[in-house]
């Protein structure tokens, strides 16, 4: 086996009583992760990066967004990308959807799984959305029904669940009346999102208790973190001791935010996997398969890897 600094280059293994024993990872590095990089790349690059990430082991990857390429430019060809994606049996390839166009374009390219995404603040429905909390959960609810209708399930994403740039703190009771609507409207699985990377441990504890007292179960829950404070991980163990099974993280901590921009990265898959991997927690992913992707992306990006566990294998 690999060696790093005269050990096995893989996490000895730990359990913690309590834990779960398996957890989803949801892999966001093409769509999240990629949506705020400068550097463009170019559609085949795109194809064999979700393939890779398929190789390793990975059974949720983002694959896009059906969003305006005047918004975001990188995703500008989110339809010839789903028309070429060769799936993986076993493999789910959500993608992100604004609005009943972007429906439209993705069910046209054999879309089966998507996501829509909503704020827990006045000021960023604004600012990324044009429109008010309520607006954007309007223009969210047609998504929602059409998909439905065709038995697709949709995940919701709630943005500045923790803080937001404009508004400062935000109470929790505001994910948590957000969450309480998804569920109603028919959300599959409803993602908290710390977008600006604020919160700690606690503060993850008191928004999740909130959202379970309007009434969300907790396996119906996700957690999206970023890593702004390197609190990333310690938030994911609070989440993992509140029996929350699904993570959100981008290959290569890739991403952030370009509505946001006190955003940095995504949590890293590879540094996420580390610590389940460490707590004896099953992913079905392999570890250095994804470092090597993870490696290879910063190589054809121009840049270091920022993932720490990347850094740390130096494959």
């Amino acid at each position: 086996p690999r060696t790093v600094a005269g050990m096995d280059a893989l996490p000895a293994v730990h359990p913690r009583p309590g834990l779960p024993s398996r957890v989803s990872v949801y892999e966001v590095g093409p769509r999240d992760g990629l949506q705020a990089e400068k550097t463009m790349l170019p559609l085949p690059v795109k194809l064999e990066l979700i393939d890779r990430l398929g190789e390793t082991g990975l059974g949720i990857i983002e694959a896009t967004s059906f969003v305006s390429a005047r918004w975001v430019p990188q995703l500008a060809d989110a339809d010839d990308l789903m028309a070429r994606l060769q799936r993986r049996p076993g493999v789910r390839y959500p993608v992100l959807v604004p609005n009943e166009r972007g429906l439209e374009r993705a069910m046209a390219v054999g879309a089966d799984e998507l996501a829509i995404f909503v704020s827990a603040t006045e000021t960023f429905a604004k600012q990324n959305l044009g429109t008010t909390l309520d607006g954007a959960i309007d223009m969210a609810a047609p998504v929602v029904r059409a998909a439905k209708r065709e038995g697709i399930q949709v995940r919701g994403y709630i943005s500045m669940c923790f803080g937001d740039p404009w508004e400062g703190r935000v109470d929790p009771a505001a994910p948590a009346a957000v969450a309480a609507r998804l569920l109603e409207l028919g959300c599959s699985t409803i993602s908290l999102g710390d977008t600006i990377g604020v919160a700690t441990a606690g503060h993850v504890l008191a928004v999740l208790d909130r959202v379970r007292a309007a009434g969300v179960p907790r396996d119906r829950i996700a957690l999206h973190l970023h890593d702004t404070y390197g609190q990333a991980l310690a938030n994911v163990l609070a989440g993992l001791e509140a029996g929350i099974t699904e993570f959100d993280s981008s290959a290569g901590g890739l991403g952030g935010c370009p509505y946001a921009k006190s955003a940095t990265g995504n949590l890293a898959t590879e540094d996420l996997v580390w610590m389940l991997d460490g707590l004896g927690i099953e992913t079905g992913i392999d570890l250095m398969k994804l470092a090597a992707t993870s490696r290879w992306l910063a190589a054809t990006l121009g840049r270091p890897s920022p993932s720490r566990v990347v850094a740390a294998l130096g494959i």
